[in-house]
């Protein structure tokens, strides 16, 4: 069956048909068949591919051989042919089989929805960590599958505008990949340990930490941007950005944390790639705070917010302190009180251009991370301490003892960083 066509009307590298098989297996895994269709479209422009039209199969089982019917092969031909397509992408992952039948069959560079995201995460790996990522994770996913692809061996080279590991690594035996693969998880082991170090200093030091995370395009950088003037990339399409920002944001009380952008989330992210970006996903582990960004406009709210969920479950992070933020207020047409009402926890309804809602969720935040009032009798020669307790919270009042040289401090306590180090401040709380 022929669906919709789309013009972008630019004069593009790749021009491509998009294919969505819909099996009530695959419906059962992946939710609302139409849903994940647009996003692959969204995907496939943000890879830099016009895309000329969309087929859909409705079928009981997925063919082994071509994936979808034969029938529907002969027909995808045909379309090809009168569009003058390049590319066929497959909204489902396909065997090496698979792409190496339907590519003899077609003439037709075949790339299915998790080397679409693959390609669109290499064209934007920009750090060195990134880079040694993504090649992981494009290598991961191509091993299992290089024995099934006949004349395009390389995936990685016959993907969307591709960069990574080369058409020369990729026409070398399964040995030499797996040597590859186990280099580039020693290099990333390396780059963990250096983020390991950074932690206990920024722990040692009282930063605290918020983590934004979220469904792609839900606006988290543009909210970065927002609230710490910080120079990043925003656009509106998916991983807009991908290595992870940091900047430092100043609360209401003069107070600083650490807000960090992470990569966005999306229905059906590869495991490999989660895999692979755990060590950069694992910033929200340490987060003392984690902002849920949500588009609040999207007729996939629901959806996304429990993609979210259930990744950072994956990653261990879930039951952090979070705040919910249904962002692109303006664009919701509902009820937004009732929005609200549907969700638990907190949860607030903003704009990220609006400076008014700005200042409202950076009270939020303090307020979030704000703990109850203690009073401290230091030693008025441990300045280690007295820097601690001022790291720890917002001190609202003190006086100096000098009969028995001590400092007392009446501090309002950030609750997080009091659970970090804490232990070194209770001896001397002043009951």
């Amino acid at each position: 069956m022929r669906e919709k066509s789309y013009d972008t009307g630019t004069d593009l590298q790749e021009k491509a048909v998009l294919v969505s098989l819909v099996t009530p297996e695959i419906k059962r895994g992946t939710g609302d068949p139409e849903h994940s269709l647009q996003e692959l479209i969204q995907l496939a422009e943000t890879a830099g591919v016009e895309v000329l039209t969309t087929m859909v199969q409705n079928k009981e089982a997925r063919d082994t051989k071509w994936f979808i019917g034969k029938g529907k092969v002969e027909e995808l031909r045909a379309i090809a042919e009168e569009l003058g397509a390049t590319t066929a992408i497959f909204d489902q992952d396909l065997s090496g089989a698979q792409v190496r039948n339907l590519e003899e069959s077609l003439d037709l560079k075949i790339v299915d929805r998790t080397q679409l995201i693959l390609d669109i995460f290499a064209q934007r790996a920009k750090t060195r960590e990134g880079i040694i990522q993504v090649e992981l994770a494009q290598l991961s996913y191509l091993l299992p599958r290089l024995s099934g692809h006949g004349k395009n061996l390389s995936r990685l080279g016959g993907g969307i505008g591709t960069r990574g590991p080369g058409e020369s690594k990729l026409e070398t035996d399964r040995r030499h990949i797996r040597g590859r693969i186990s280099d580039l998880k020693a290099q990333l082991e390396e780059v963990v340990r250096h983020r390991k170090l950074y932690r206990q200093r920024r722990k040692k030091s009282g930063a605290i930490q918020v983590a934004l995370v979220g469904y792609t395009n839900a606006g988290k950088s543009t909210l970065l941007r927002e609230l710490t003037n910080a120079d990043v990339y925003v656009e509106n399409q998916l991983f807009a950005t991908l290595d992870p920002t940091s900047r430092i944001l100043e609360l209401p009380n003069g107070r600083e944390v650490i807000l960090t952008d992470t990569v966005g989330f999306i229905q059906n992210l590869p495991h490999d790639l989660i895999a692979a970006f755990r060590a950069t996903l694992e910033e929200v582990n340490e987060a003392d705070l984690v902002l849920h960004v949500v588009d609040s406009s999207s007729p996939m709210r629901e959806e996304q917010m429990a993609v979210v969920d259930r990744i950072l479950e994956e990653l261990g992070a879930s039951g952090k302190p979070t705040i919910t933020l249904f962002n692109k207020k303006d664009l919701y047409e509902g009820d937004m009180r009732q929005m609200l009402r549907g969700t638990s926890g907190d949860s607030i309804l903003i704009n990220a251009y609006d400076p008014g809602d700005q200042e409202t969720l950076r009270q939020h935040i303090q307020d979030k991370l704000t703990g109850d009032t203690i009073t401290f009798v230091l030693p008025a020669n441990r300045g280690d301490l007295i820097a601690l307790a001022y790291r720890s919270g917002e001190v609202v009042g003190q006086e100096v003892d000098d009969d028995n040289g001590s400092l007392r401090l009446k501090v309002l306590v950030s609750r997080q960083q009091y659970e970090m180090n804490g232990y070194r401040l209770r001896p001397f709380i002043q009951v």
